[in-house]
């Protein structure tokens, strides 16, 4: 036998299917993203702060062989943690994680124990994977000072729509990025109700508050859970792969719980508003249902206004609660249910005006949200490059042409809404809900990379995808992973940003190239290894 092949045998022994080991595995990358977030998270220099004036974390924090250790085993663990997830749904055997010819998918009608145990199995990966996380520092984003900034403008008793985060003495210790200092929420009034209380209760001390977000994400994350369970069995969907692929993603655990974003419990509303209002008779208890859910729908909204494109989907499923039924739906019909849905969500974003006192300002600031377009996103970067080569010429001036060009987005968006609303085929209303709020996405001046989390579930409960968008989304999930350690890295000034952000993307590329081309097992959910894995499997089986 040669080297070789012994040395291949010994990487084919990792890709043994036991669950288990992959639990324990991803539990260990956990922890470590937990101790390295410690020196590369981000903290801010409040007077309040815990660790900002403690000494405890120079070791990780000030000194520069500390900082660096920090970062590489950050971006390393973050992607250990992606291969976990991918060898655990090959150890499922979910569908389009392996090559056809290894592994292969179970025979449709499986026993219903095979079903519970993959619940366990997943269910167990989720809560060792994620409780870790809770004692980080915010990692991927640092978005949470600014929910914690809000909070404080709104209980100072201004409005968050019209008040940037600036107004605050000693704003910039509180750990806000900058590109919230002038720039309008673009939060919900419900969100930033919470927001307010969180500060309050808090009593200004950042990690006390960063911790109660922190919960209030994973409350969200739970309720995704439960209800893409849910809706995957109303729809025909496979409930095991919609959760594996939507909520146990690790761009969920990395993004939403280690990062502390509130798009969780943004999406866990949605998804609970589509599971109350699929009752089918007209009795007592489905108005009360459909109530109940356009106003967990309405919560959604005063989350992130944004999930208002939901609305006149919402209405289409009261239209026809069974996803099965082919008929066609009059234009009445669409009315009067567009007509239920707009006095049940008006009502109750009035009542969050009022009680907030911010009635309706969360309107305008979404037609603003391009005061902070991140350059990132492709049609943010278009209305920028439109206003810099038009101010070249004409000495226009570079934001109005590029709002100009937002706002064309705008009404693009709303286009693609109300065709996906009225024409006369109807469209899955999830599934529309989904392509309305990509295009959105696409067309906005700011774009994230957790924001892809917001589509997946809305998709994955319906149907089965094609094969070629799994392997696509594999490859994404790496590429923001790594994205996101490199971009958001929080070092001391003293320590060169630019050689650790050079040090760990190059450690990330090599670490993606692993799991593509050298890594036995993940390489064969990816098209360009498949058949060469195959050859290579059967080589080694008959020697």
């Amino acid at each position: 036998m040669t080297l070789g092949i012994w040395f291949h045998r010994r990487l084919l022994s990792l890709a043994h299917p036991e669950p288990r080991r992959h639990l324990l595995t991803g539990l260990i990358a956990s922890l470590a993203i937990m101790v390295s977030s410690w020196g590369v998270g981000w903290l801010p220099s409040s007077q309040f702060s815990w660790f900002a004036h403690s000494t405890v974390l120079n070791p990780l924090r000030v000194e520069t062989a500390g900082v660096l250790t920090c970062a590489i085993v950050l971006v390393t663990a973050s992607l250990l943690l992606v291969r976990c997830w991918l060898r655990l749904g090959q150890d499922l055997r979910l569908p389009h994680t392996r090559y056809r010819g290894i592994n292969p998918e179970p025979e449709p009608g499986a026993p219903a124990r095979l079903e519970h145990a993959r619940y366990r199995v997943l269910t167990r990966a989720m809560v060792l994977w994620t409780l870790p996380l809770i004692f980080t520092f915010p990692i991927f984003s640092r978005d949470v000072y600014s929910y914690i900034a809000q909070g404080q403008v709104l209980h100072s008793g201004w409005s968050p729509y019209e008040t940037g985060v600036s107004t605050l003495p000693g704003w910039f210790s509180q750990g806000a990025d900058s590109i919230w200092a002038e720039s309008p929420s673009p939060y919900g009034p419900l969100f930033l109700l919470l927001a307010q209380g969180i500060t309050f209760v808090s009593g200004q001390v950042p990690e006390i508050a960063v911790l109660l977000f922190r919960v209030v994400s994973i409350a969200g994350l739970f309720l995704c859970w439960y209800t893409v369970i849910e809706l995957s069995r109303r729809f025909g969907a496979r409930p095991d792969w919609a959760l594996w692929v939507s909520v146990l993603n690790p761009l969920v655990s990395l993004y939403l719980v280690a990062g502390v974003h509130n798009d969780s419990l943004m999406l866990g509303l949605l998804l609970a508003g589509f599971l109350l209002l699929g009752s089918y008779r007209p009795t007592t208890g489905w108005w009360l249902r459909t109530v109940v859910g356009l106003v967990l729908i309405a919560c959604s909204i005063g989350i992130k206004p944004l999930t208002i494109l939901a609305v006149p989907f919402a209405g289409m499923v009261l239209c026809r609660p069974d996803p099965h039924d082919q008929r066609e739906v009059s234009y009445r019909q669409r009315i009067l249910a567009w007509g239920l849905c707009a006095v049940v969500v008006g009502a109750v974003m009035t009542v969050f005006g009022w009680i907030s006192g911010l009635w309706f300002g969360w309107i305008p600031a979404m037609t603003t949200a391009g005061d902070a377009a991140f350059p990132y996103a492709p049609f943010g970067l278009l209305g920028l490059s439109i206003g810099w080569i038009t101010d070249a010429l004409a000495q226009t001036g570079i934001r109005p042409v590029a709002d100009v060009v937002y706002t064309l987005g705008t009404v693009i968006s709303a286009v693609v809404v109300a065709y996906l609303a009225l024409k006369r085929s109807v469209t899955h209303p999830v599934i529309s809900t989904g392509i309305a709020l990509i295009v959105s996405i696409l067309l906005a001046p700011i774009i994230q990379p957790w924001y892809l989390v917001w589509v997946l579930p809305l998709f994955a409960v319906v149907r089965l995808w094609h094969p070629r968008w799994s392997w696509m989304l594999y490859l994404l999930i790496m590429v923001l992973v790594v994205i996101g350690v490199v971009d958001q890295v929080s070092v001391a000034e003293w320590i060169p940003i630019l050689l650790v952000r050079v040090i760990t993307g190059v450690i990330g590329v090599i670490g993606m190239a692993g799991l593509l081309f050298w890594d036995p097992a993940t390489s064969q959910a990816f098209p360009p290894q498949r058949d060469r894995d195959a050859t290579t499997l059967r080589h080694l089986e008959k020697d």
